[in-house]
């Protein structure tokens, strides 16, 4: 169960880094073009949530990710014994969120910079981040296996 705790470190490493990267060689709202229109890399700053929702209620996010640190360090502990999918989904989840609490205590806001844009229906996807996308992934990936763990109960029962 320990072991996957690197891929927590793994993703946060990569989300520090990158974000690193942006603010150490881009202005704020500098763009660079990767693949026009659809993608670039944006230096954007959010002082709230997701989508800057409830911003600069820095005190909430800090009870809030502390509480859900310690939630996902007591299922990965508990609930996800032999469950490596679970295992993986919870320590993506802690990435995500050790990831943002970072920015959060030391720059006093979220760094953003992945700029998606999808012109056939001209939707502009909010920035994000690495820890947004493994937050993101881990949330899907956790669906996924509570319906499996459920499915699996089931046909135990059966």
């Amino acid at each position: 169960m320990y072991k996957y705790y690197g891929i927590a470190i793994v993703a946060v490493i990569l989300d520090q880094w990158t974000k690193w990267l942006v603010v150490k060689n881009m202005e704020l709202s500098e763009r660079i073009s990767v693949w026009d229109p659809w993608f670039g890399i944006l230096s954007h700053r959010n002082r709230g949530a997701a989508w800057g929702m409830l911003e600069g209620q820095m005190w909430l996010f800090t009870i809030v990710t502390v509480a859900v640190i310690i939630a996902i360090i007591y299922f990965n502990h508990t609930e996800a014994k032999g469950k490596p999918l679970y295992h993986i989904s919870l320590m993506l989840l802690l990435g995500g969120a050790v990831g943002n609490f970072i920015d959060r205590l030391f720059r006093g806001e979220v760094v953003d910079f992945v700029d998606v844009y999808i012109p056939v229906v001209n939707y502009h996807f909010p920035i994000f981040n690495i820890a947004d996308a493994a937050l993101t992934i881990a949330v899907v990936m956790l669906f996924i296996t509570i319906i499996l763990e459920e499915k699996k109960d089931k046909k135990k029962v059966k």
